[in-house]
């Protein structure tokens, strides 16, 4: 977004006034109203979306000129609005982590950066893993693998056994009419489902992107410029990866990352050492156990 804003401001905008009849210097827009433009109003990896909102607010300007209007100085945020209309897409923003089970994931998809909501959540039953939300056959099995190591990492973070054999866990990735795939959501997937298991509470304003092994290490993923630009743009100061990316956050210019702060994790435990809290969440979910365990039936996984 940073380059696309770039773009508008020293070519798209100035070409947009000329095509319309007004001089280049004849009305400003501020960083901040074309910040505006490109997250509320457009979605590619490309400029030509961005080109055509700035055509249409450069069109109203003209409009207004020849009806002898004044026009402003400089266009802001509001005036965008005003323009353009309602936004075509919602902000992305840090979702609410009161409750246990919600995570902030980080995805690269084709129009670039974003973030990514992991929800977990349990519900009596026989040790069912349900999956929702258009997932693809590597991310399944990214959750597959955060759960066995979840449950081999049981006595080290005071979850009850019977809990797995009791409790029937889903896993659900929100705006389900959009399909989902890779394995950049593992650590946020198994952050997701400690934090539902211990009612622990996750610390706010943090994403994080990385794959699991069954072993529990943390493997570097792709798209991490893309991703942390998402982040910031949501409100993010916080956000974990593997060590191994350090070498493409290095070559992010610091100005794109003012007030994100970095955090490397060799190991799902170091994630969760930076990611859960030691406090449960204002209204945990109680989940009693019984004294005996159902017959194991073996793992199901159910896909939605």
């Amino acid at each position: 977004q940073e380059e696309k804003v770039q773009i508008a401001k020293k070519h798209l905008w100035p070409k947009q006034l000329r095509e319309h009849g007004l001089g280049e210097m004849e009305v400003k827009i501020s960083d901040s109203a074309l910040h505006r433009v490109a997250d509320d109003y457009t979605r590619e990896s490309g400029v030509r979306s961005l080109e055509r909102q700035l055509a249409a607010l450069t069109r109203n300007l003209a409009r207004r000129k020849a009806s002898k209007e004044a026009l402003p100085v400089q266009i802001e945020p509001s005036e965008v609005q005003k323009i353009l209309g309602a936004p075509r897409f919602e902000r992305d923003k840090d979702q609410d982590h009161d409750t246990a089970g919600v995570v902030t994931g980080l995805a690269w998809t084709s129009v670039g950066g974003d973030i990514l909501f992991v929800e977990s959540l349990l519900s009596r039953g026989r040790g069912k893993l349900t999956l929702s939300g258009q997932l693809g056959d590597v991310m399944k099995e990214s959750a597959i693998t955060a759960l066995s190591y979840l449950r081999s990492r049981a006595d080290e973070l005071g979850i009850d056994y019977r809990l797995f054999e009791q409790y029937d866990l889903h896993i659900h990735f929100p705006e389900g009419g959009i399909p989902k795939d890779g394995p950049s959501a593992g650590i946020a997937i198994f952050t997701s489902i400690a934090s539902a298991y211990t009612q622990r509470q996750v610390r706010p304003r943090m994403a994080m992107t990385g794959e699991i092994t069954l072993r529990g290490r943390v493997l570097p993923v792709g798209g991490i410029k893309e991703k942390l630009l998402a982040a910031r743009r949501a409100g993010i100061d916080l956000i974990i990866l593997s060590p191994k990316n350090r070498k493409d956050v290095e070559e992010i210019p610091a100005e794109y990352l003012k007030g994100v702060q970095i955090k490397y994790a060799e190991r799902v435990d170091d994630v969760l050492a930076v990611a859960l809290l030691p406090e449960l969440v204002a209204r945990p979910q109680k989940l009693p156990v019984r004294d005996e365990a159902p017959a194991p039936t073996g793992p199901s996984v159910e896909v939605q």
